[in-house]
């Protein structure tokens, strides 16, 4: 195998923003990690789904956990997609808390993602908490409460922290808590942590980091959702650009990967994590770069397009993943400018799905086939499919939904 080489351009400087939390007695007992955009950034530029997953990616395969937290507890703002599983945490729950924010709409999908993740081990922080905002669904799986102390009278905060306080083991967090008066006020009160100015600025830390080769990311993510994934394969992939031998290792030794023993080589990181890591760690690296690389037409097009991709093939009973990843693959080809027959060289797919994605052959070709007639309305080709108009109409519309919301998630527009 040759060694991988970088360009002058394959380094880039990244941001992180990480702001204390203290205890009574003045003990740092975790970190807010904080969406940075620049170096000298004050306040996040982005709070979407983009802005997390950079986070998460930074912070563990970038930074490294201890170097950033040393130990301590850290606090990350997630968005309703992490919270409903669209999009993965790569990471144990030992070391993060899962931080909901105030912008999150709390329905009965958040609430039931949002309980299956306390199940998982995870602890839960809700965010510039208020009550009647629908937040108060999520005070019984809470282990943290942050409020803020500038948006209430001091009458109306006692109100609060006394209501919170009826459900056993949640810890307040006093929020901007900017002068003195602020924490003589939250001693008052009760609060167990304080956040703000007073005590404790945020701070930007700055990291120069390698830039993964967008197709060996594409690449890797292949290899991962292949059936009977081939971790000598994945190891091949990941050795030959220095940037994931990177960001693989530093993701297996954090402390975030939760095993029992650091490794020595790029071989041990991919078996001791383990396909279903990696795919994780993947997927997020590729909406950090696809989310920034694509215009939000071409990236609803294509989500939209794999998800009806999906939809048509569960109808006539085929194995959805399969059809969602052609029809992700086919846009992925066009977002690249790349033939999707060279992609498909360069990736450890299926046979069946090899031969859809290049040939259109069998049935999983027929879905992409038919899903293309749809969106040129090509009605001759249309006429002989195996599911209506009618039924197409609909689940066209709602992918189209489901990649808008997804898209302005990602992208905060």
């Amino acid at each position: 195998m040759q060694p991988a080489t970088t360009s002058p351009d394959s380094t880039q400087l990244v941001h992180i923003g990480r702001q204390p939390l203290y205890d009574w007695s003045g003990h740092v007992v975790g970190y807010e990690l904080l969406f940075r955009g620049a170096a000298d950034e004050v306040e996040a530029s982005r709070r979407t789904a983009y802005a997390t997953s950079q986070v998460i990616v930074n912070a563990f395969t970038e930074f490294g956990l201890e170097q950033l937290v040393g130990g301590r507890r850290c606090f990350i703002n997630l968005t309703r997609d992490f919270l409903v599983g669209e999009l993965p945490l790569p990471f144990d729950p030992d070391h993060a808390i899962l931080e909901i924010l105030e912008t999150v709409e709390i329905d009965d999908a958040v609430l039931a993602g949002t309980a299956r993740l306390v199940q998982q081990g995870y602890e839960i922080a809700l965010d510039d908490f208020v009550f009647g905002l629908g937040h108060d669904r999520l005070l019984g799986l809470a282990s943290y409460v942050k409020l803020d102390l500038l948006i209430r009278e001091p009458d109306e905060l006692a109100e609060v922290v006394a209501r919170c306080r009826r459900y056993p083991g949640i810890k307040l967090v006093a929020e901007r808590v900017e002068s003195e008066e602020h924490i003589l006020l939250a001693q008052r009160l009760g609060f167990d942590l304080l956040q703000g100015y007073a005590v404790g600025r945020p701070q930007v830390l700055t990291a120069v980091a390698l830039s993964p080769s967008r197709l060996r990311r594409l690449e890797l993510l292949g290899a991962v959702t292949a059936e009977d994934a081939d971790l000598a394969k994945v190891s091949t992939i990941v050795q030959s650009d220095p940037a994931l031998s990177y960001r693989v290792l530093r993701a297996t030794n954090s402390a975030a990967s939760g095993l029992p023993r650091k490794v020595a080589s790029v071989r041990d990181a991919v078996v001791l994590l383990g396909s279903a890591k990696i795919r994780q760690w993947a997927a997020l690296m590729l909406v950090s770069d696809v989310a920034e690389s694509a215009t939000e037409d071409q990236l609803s097009t294509t989500m939209a397009r794999a998800r009806l991709c999906q939809t048509v093939a569960e109808r006539l009973g085929l194995q959805g993943e399969a059809a969602f990843t052609i029809g992700l693959l086919a846009g992925v080809a066009e977002l690249i400018s790349e033939p999707v027959a060279e992609l498909v060289n360069r990736l450890p797919l299926t046979v069946e799905v090899a031969d859809a994605l290049v040939d259109g052959h069998g049935r999983l070709g027929q879905v992409l086939s038919i899903v293309r007639a749809y969106e040129i309305a090509d009605e001759h080709a249309l006429a002989s499919a195996p599911v209506s108009s009618a039924d197409l109409a609909k689940a066209y519309l709602s992918a189209v939904g489901w990649s808008m919301r997804t898209i302005e998630g990602a992208l905060g527009r």
